[in-house]
């Protein structure tokens, strides 16, 4: 199988490069030049932020086209429009985000939806510049678009700063703030999981919206944090902290601490996804201990400091902060 991945040097893309090697697929890979891909890949150039970014893709025909792209959906109606006649099949790396908020039932794929436009030129809403993508993918593919609605992505490659942060704190020792309750049931996807998925889902021809994220309660706040004491060898002293007091010591969820919603509505979002078509169709999904552990491993053979994806914050507690917090939760 011939596949042209639009990235493919950075986590997500990086991973579904790695999986289509490993599968013995003809991988070409369209990127920047900013970061070297896997070994094995025919690497071509261009910034699809420039009008004539694309100059390198207007030959060559392949069975698939990936795409992680989370800027201007501009830039997914160009590179799908030149390609809609020289490819098989277009899979486009979305977002749970693209259902509207709040939610008014267990979100499946009928879900109502943001509104979006694959002609918009900037992506300061990213849920908006996320099914802007997608109508752009649909357009020029129609039923051979693939739209992956991922929802929190974690393992190795992670340039965002979630479970790598978790890592890098719980591995300092210490009594560390574990925001409760200690057994919220996660929704995540394995970064390799998902390749798997995707990459299987091209092969059996599939089309269309999938939620791809675990099962509910497929892993918990507790077991990820104790992945991460067992994965470092700390000795760290996890203290389970009531949500309300977690947020009565002006903690920001999700930023200040990652991969954790306060109660509400947007915990309802994030964890509550209907994923049976994905489950149906195939998906399988690793133990969160080997996510932690794999990530760990990873981290270490880099030097221990995660990749940071300059268009995203910097993620995590300050030290400070946590202390007073501690001290207050008694």
């Amino acid at each position: 199988m011939k596949l042209l991945m639009l990235g493919g040097t950075e986590f997500v893309g990086r991973a579904v490069t790695e999986v289509a090697l490993a599968r013995g697929w003809e991988v070409t890979v369209f990127h920047r030049g900013n970061h070297a891909p896997p070994e094995g890949v025919t690497a071509v150039h261009g910034d699809r932020a420039d009008a004539a970014g694309l100059a390198a893709l207007e030959t060559g025909e392949w069975d698939a086209v990936v795409d992680t792209w989370s800027g201007a959906p501009s830039a997914v109606r160009d590179s799908a429009r030149l390609l809609a006649g020289r490819a098989g099949a277009y899979a486009y790396v979305s977002s749970g985000s693209v259902y509207a908020f709040p939610p008014t039932a267990r979100l499946d794929e009928r879900a109502p939806l943001v509104t979006g436009s694959a002609g918009a030129t900037d992506a300061a809403d990213y849920a908006q510049a996320k099914r802007g993508g997608e109508l752009a993918a649909a357009e020029a593919f129609g039923e051979r678009a693939l739209l992956v609605r991922a929802g929190l992505i974690l393992g190795p490659y992670e340039n965002v700063g979630r479970l790598p942060w978790w890592l890098g704190r719980i591995a300092r020792g210490g009594t560390v703030l574990a925001p409760g309750p200690r057994g919220l049931a996660l929704q995540y996807i394995d970064v390799r999981d998902l390749a798997e998925w995707t990459a299987d889902a091209l092969q059996a021809g599939l089309g269309g919206p999938y939620n791809l994220v675990s099962e509910a309660g497929h892993a918990t706040m507790g077991e990820l944090l104790e992945s991460c004491a067992k994965a470092t060898g700390s000795d760290a002293e996890l203290r389970w902290t009531a949500p309300e007091d977690v947020l009565a010591a002006g903690i920001e969820p999700w930023t200040e601490l990652p991969v954790w919603p306060a109660p509400g509505e947007m915990r309802d979002a994030l964890f509550g996804v209907d994923v049976s078509k994905a489950l149906a169709s195939g998906l399988r999904c690793r133990p969160v201990a080997d996510t932690v552990a794999d990530t760990w491993a990873w981290l270490q053979a880099i030097g221990g400091a995660a990749p940071q994806r300059p268009d995203r914050p910097v993620l995590g507690l300050d030290p400070a902060k946590e202390a007073v917090a501690l001290r207050r939760a008694g």
